[in-house]
């Protein structure tokens, strides 16, 4: 791990080590002539690397390019965090930098003897040495990282690199691109050490082994309303199959928008895998419309009873036919149905009647009421068969116990 110093620290280190060893054991037949002694070693920008007054052989490292590590850019740093605890990864980067050989005189010669020394000391060291970090640059802590600083050429096309030159409007001169890798850069967010756990299951045993597929929780897979109907109304028996029902205590747990609070009912009969539960036959306190249910029960050695998943199932309106009344204004032919349904209607639930292929909304409702008045102008005389819709939920219309299915013929309304 290293701090915000740890690229610069990378950058002294590799001037350090090519200053010392540049030119500290050149073969003694290179041409004295060559002056190759006091070449320098900087780390500027290729268009500042040369400066006009000055025409010395040098040698030029720049830092052209970081990208992320992609092998340790999301991993957590051993010791650092523990299991169980979250911590933020560690900047991790790898460094491209380009070496540069510059010959006195533009005496390329020159230039190509000091880019073989770089090259030849980068090959030799090609792990950055802890004592070298240290050395190179006060403050930092780069050399304390678990992970070692390592230096590989990264050979680079010409076409990149004369888009690379380009960039910096200068002219090209002999060069080679490495890779610096990896540079952890420590987060300084805090981790979130909990507690530690005190006991993993039953006496410490640990975690329990479950054989089968199936999660050994109460699960529901399927609610099924009676008579292969896609609805259920009030007073009927729901049939719901799951896995792992068995246990005491149990209801299922009723759940609707129009509703404050969940409704709990008892079960009718049960085993661990299928219960029965009636709908209550309370007009004024179940609306019509859509529902989630779900299984509550309390296991066998369990002190508290657990909540299955919720599966949704439709809570069908139901109507009296004949309606209460059917009239025909004489003069404007508007025809007016009255008629009474149940569960009551609630204010804000959407009504509506489909008389045949049309729909008629009721009218206002302000109270909750178990009596609805519709209104429809060019309604023809005739026999249509009708639905009731309340929140997106209708009432039965076909007898599916039946095959083929059929219509029911008592939901027919005569219009005059």
């Amino acid at each position: 791990m290293s701090n915000s110093l740890a690229i610069a620290a990378v950058t002294a280190t590799l001037q350090g080590m090519l200053n010392k060893g540049l030119t500290a054991d050149l073969p003694a037949t290179v041409p004295a002539s060559l002056n190759l002694n006091n070449a320098p070693v900087t780390t500027r920008p290729p268009d500042k690397a040369r400066p006009t007054n000055d025409n010395r052989n040098q040698l030029n490292v720049f830092l052209y390019q970081t990208t992320p590590n992609a092998a340790l850019r999301n991993t957590d740093l051993p010791a650092r965090v523990r299991p169980g605890e979250t911590g933020q990864p560690p900047l991790a980067l790898n460094l491209h930098y380009l070496i540069s050989a510059y010959g006195q005189d533009d005496d390329d010669t020159a230039a190509h003897i000091l880019l073989g020394q770089a090259m030849r000391i980068l090959q030799e060291r090609p792990l950055l040495s802890a004592d070298d970090i240290l050395a190179a640059l006060p403050g930092n802590d780069l050399h304390e990282q678990f992970e070692r600083v390592r230096v590989s050429i990264q050979p680079i096309s010409l076409d990149e690199m004369s888009k690379l030159w380009t960039t910096f409007q200068t002219q090209y001169r002999v060069s080679t691109a490495y890779q610096v890798a990896v540079v952890l850069i420590e987060n300084r967010q805090p981790t979130r050490a909990p507690l530690p756990v005190l006991m993993r299951g039953e006496a410490d045993a640990g975690v329990v082994v479950e054989p089968s597929l199936l999660p050994p929780f109460p699960t529901l897979t399927d609610v099924r309303p009676p008579g292969n109907q896609p609805s259920a109304r009030l007073g009927e028996t729901l049939t719901l199959a799951g896995h792992h029902l068995d246990g005491t205590n149990r209801e299922v747990r009723f759940r609707n928008a129009r509703l404050d609070d969940p409704i709990d009912v008892p079960v009718a009969s049960a085993t661990a895998t299928e219960w029965t539960v009636t709908l209550p036959n309370a007009l004024a306190d179940w609306p019509a419309g859509y529902y989630t249910l779900a299984p509550v029960v309390q296991r066998r050695g369990e002190s508290t009873r657990r909540v299955s998943n919720e599966l949704a199932f439709a809570l069908a309106p139901a109507m009296q036919l004949p309606p209460t009344s059917v009239t025909r204004d004489a003069v404007s032919g508007i025809v007016t149905v009255v008629l009474s349904c149940s569960p009551e209607v609630r204010p804000a639930q959407r009504v509506a009647m489909l008389v045949g292929e049309r729909e008629v909304p009721a009218e206002p409702h302000p109270a909750q009421t178990g009596t609805l008045t519709f209104v429809a102008d060019e309604l023809d005389p005739g026999d249509y068969f009708v639905r009731l819709r309340v929140d997106g939920v209708d009432s039965r219309l076909i007898d599916r116990s039946v095959s083929p299915p059929a219509f029911f013929a008592n939901q027919k309304v005569t219009i005059p």
